[in-house]
């Protein structure tokens, strides 16, 4: 049976790993929050550029910028965004996992898959198994999250645009809520504008549907890493928070049986002090 000692150094130390994961636990849900309002001021404007794009592209047809282009290619990238720390359940893993899969199945057949890398813990998976990574950003947030689309976005546009890759997929854990995240595939390019209907009556584009598609098409692009970067990194603090919340529960659990167990041990240490004192007694009085 542990000393007494030991067992006090246990709960002290299952104690202080407590405060640290109730403070964690804190701290994600204050971000989780922020995150979360990131998430909801985003959505309006996802809504009408899409509206306006699908609309657009509806009037102008297929052909009529090629980053509507449908073309039979063997060439794709994914836009894979992982987390630069750990700590935060399966949020990391869920999303490598289905990365795979998609590879493995949806894309077995393709010639190449390059993997633009958003995240450090994402970045080391595919180091090890030798991934073909085309680029790496560390997991961005607040204010640096639009910079980071920006770049993203003008690189497979000009990939796109340059016959270098014929189809871009963006792999993020979309954010249901603080408990829930879904590991999501959405296809960015060619863009595949929503279902939408045609405006009633005629309408006078200035300048031509053409020249606005070519200013739009390319910031929907970017509106959609930016808008995945929100809900990955929602996602990140929902599943941070949750992962510290079962910690911080377990430590609790721990605490109480270790504190039993020096009860009880400390119990039969007294008990055991007695015995030899009685027994002492008897002795000298024999």
């Amino acid at each position: 049976m542990p000393s007494l000692k030991s067992i006090r150094k246990r709960i002290s130390s299952v104690k202080n790993t407590r405060k640290i994961t109730r403070a964690m636990k804190l701290v994600a849900a204050a971000r989780l929050r922020r995150a979360q309002e990131a998430i909801v001021a985003a959505r309006p404007y996802s809504a009408a550029l899409e509206q306006v794009i699908g609309e657009l592209a509806l009037r102008a047809g297929g052909d009529a910028h090629p980053l509507l282009a449908e073309r039979p290619g063997k060439r794709a990238q994914i836009v894979v965004m992982t987390s630069d720390r750990g700590l935060a359940g399966s949020f990391n893993a869920q999303i490598l996992r289905k990365t795979e899969l998609v590879m493995a199945e949806d894309l077995a057949e393709w010639d190449e898959v390059g993997l633009r890398i958003i995240g450090r813990k994402g970045n080391e998976y595919w180091k090890r198994r030798d991934g073909d990574i085309r680029s790496f950003h560390g997991a961005p947030n607040g204010d640096a999250i639009l910079g980071v689309s920006r770049e993203l976005a003008n690189h497979v546009v000009e990939d796109f645009l340059a016959d270098k890759t014929d189809r871009v997929y963006v792999m993020f854990n979309e954010f249901k809520n603080a408990a829930s995240q879904v590991a999501t595939l959405r296809q960015l390019l060619p863009v595949r504008p929503g279902l939408t209907s045609l405006s009633s009556g005629d309408m006078v584009y200035e300048p031509s549907k053409e020249a606005l598609l070519e200013h739009l098409l390319p910031l929907y692009v970017q509106n959609g890493l930016f808008k995945a970067s929100l809900e990955s990194l929602a996602s990140e603090f929902g599943a941070r928070m949750s992962a510290m919340d079962n910690a911080t529960r377990n430590a609790g659990e721990m605490i109480d049986r270790l504190s039993l167990q020096y009860n009880r041990a400390r119990q039969a240490s007294i008990t055991k002090e007695l015995l030899e004192i009685i027994g002492g007694a008897e002795a000298i009085k024999g």
